[in-house]
């Protein structure tokens, strides 16, 4: 988890993201992590599969979902993951608490495959990740009312490489939504607190 600081006061007007307004927990998860440049290689990791379980539905509900994940997917343990075997993924299947799809159960553990493979040839995922930027984010300057991107030609580049590393459910899109998860690129808003400059 990044180390970082409490989360910003809500008030009227609040100069927030419009996206992080629709809950307490959207809200804490906007201040406190979204767009904070991450290093962590197990945070990493989290954020990607859950990135990929997002596929299709809404970031607030995986949100709902994560401490479940947690528990399920031994912390986001790679090399546990990494060494699951068909019963475990027949029990996370039948787990109700997270989102039971079996394409999305199986990448993750093809992922922490990918991910482990990934950390040796890089000496860490961190490295990899922040190699596509010179280890600075990419920050971007959007307004309240601007729509965010879908993809870039970052997250398309990056996505591409990721599936050449045998990566599924990293679709550009989803690696975009990863790269400003992570901190890779700042989308907040200008004018929000948790703007890095």
């Amino acid at each position: 988890m990044p180390s970082i600081g409490p989360p910003v006061g809500r008030l009227m007007g609040d100069p927030r993201c419009p996206w992080a307004l629709g809950s307490d927990l959207m809200a804490a998860y906007h201040d406190r992590e979204w767009g904070r440049p991450a290093h962590d290689d197990q945070y990493l990791f989290e954020m990607l599969l859950l990135e990929g379980a997002q596929a299709g539905l809404s970031w607030s509900t995986v949100l709902s979902k994560r401490e479940n994940y947690r528990r399920a997917f031994d912390a986001f343990d790679p090399r546990k993951i990494a060494s699951y075997d068909q019963s475990k993924l027949d029990e996370l299947l039948a787990n109700d608490r997270i989102i039971r799809n079996r394409l999305k159960i199986s990448s993750a553990v093809s992922n922490a495959h990918a991910f482990l493979q990934a950390k040796e040839a890089f000496g860490s995922f961190d490295t990899y990740l922040w190699n596509w930027v010179e280890g600075k984010p990419v920050v971007h300057h959007p307004t309240p009312g601007d729509p965010p991107p879908a993809s870039t030609d970052l997250s398309d580049r990056i996505s591409k490489d990721l599936k050449r590393r045998g990566f599924t459910f990293v679709g550009t899109s989803i690696v975009y939504a990863y790269l400003q998860a992570v901190g890779v690129v700042d989308d907040h808003v200008d004018g929000c607190p948790a703007k890095s400059s």
